[in-house]
């Protein structure tokens, strides 16, 4: 991996499950790990938000120290990545071309504003004009749903893709509470939908496009990200 590659990091800005709805946010873990997995391959990592500040963490994904996953520990006591956390970047200020890629980790935060933000849609639709790698972890693909291709075509459309599965959704008992069932939304756009057993690591690469199904699917779907940096197809 050359130190060069530079991978922008796009968080929710989402606090609450709509504007009177449940507390929720970033689910940490699905940060963290792709955050070393880029970290720790010499790739320079910056962390972006729809609105830009501190990011909001969903409080069910973060435990004392000591009882997390080991890179939510590590993150925790890591103060560069924490500074990044609370000083995103707004998406309205980045100039795509300065990255290789793009990852969208999830929450049930990125349900609310992901879709909403036109300037993330424009931006994603630069970036894989541009010829970047776009990758996405469980609710992540939500950032997804509005982007287009340089045709105007949705992006996942006859693309395989995965996300967090509307089976995986009613298993959560937030199947009610979500604006749309993420599943159900990229069929809908024409993406051909891949999934295995609810909360099992399950990834796609298709060419530049990577997706992830699951909180458990977010080292597999770092790691497909780095390869296809490194396969030749992002430029």
């Amino acid at each position: 991996m050359n130190a060069h590659l530079k991978i922008l990091m796009i968080l929710t800005s989402s606090a609450t499950m709509g504007e009177a709805g449940e507390p929720t946010g970033l689910w940490f873990e699905e940060l963290a790990t792709p955050y070393y997995a880029f970290v720790d391959a010499d790739a320079l990592v910056a962390l972006a938000s729809i609105r830009g500040g501190p990011a909001p963490i969903d409080s069910r994904s973060v435990k004392a120290r000591g009882e997390n996953e080991a890179n939510v520990d590590r993150f925790l006591v890591d103060e560069a990545a924490s500074k990044a956390l609370n000083e995103t970047l707004p998406v309205r200020a980045i100039d795509i071309s300065e990255y290789d890629a793009v990852f969208l980790p999830g929450g049930h935060g990125t349900m609310w504003d992901l879709p909403e933000s036109a300037e993330l849609a424009l931006l994603l639709g630069k970036a894989w004009a541009d010829g970047k790698v776009i990758a996405a972890v469980c609710h992540g693909p939500a950032g997804l749903v509005n982007v287009k291709d340089e045709d105007g075509i949705p992006l996942v459309s006859d693309r395989r893709v995965t996300c967090f599965s509307d089976s995986e959704e009613r298993a959560a008992g937030l199947d009610e509470a979500v604006p749309f069932l993420l599943e159900t939304r990229l069929r809908a756009l024409g993406g051909r939908y891949e999934s295995i057993a609810d909360f099992q690591s399950f990834a796609i690469a298709d060419g530049r496009l990577v997706t992830g199904q699951n909180p458990a699917s977010s080292a597999l779907t770092a790691r497909l990200t780095l390869e296809a940096l490194n396969s030749g197809d992002a430029r």
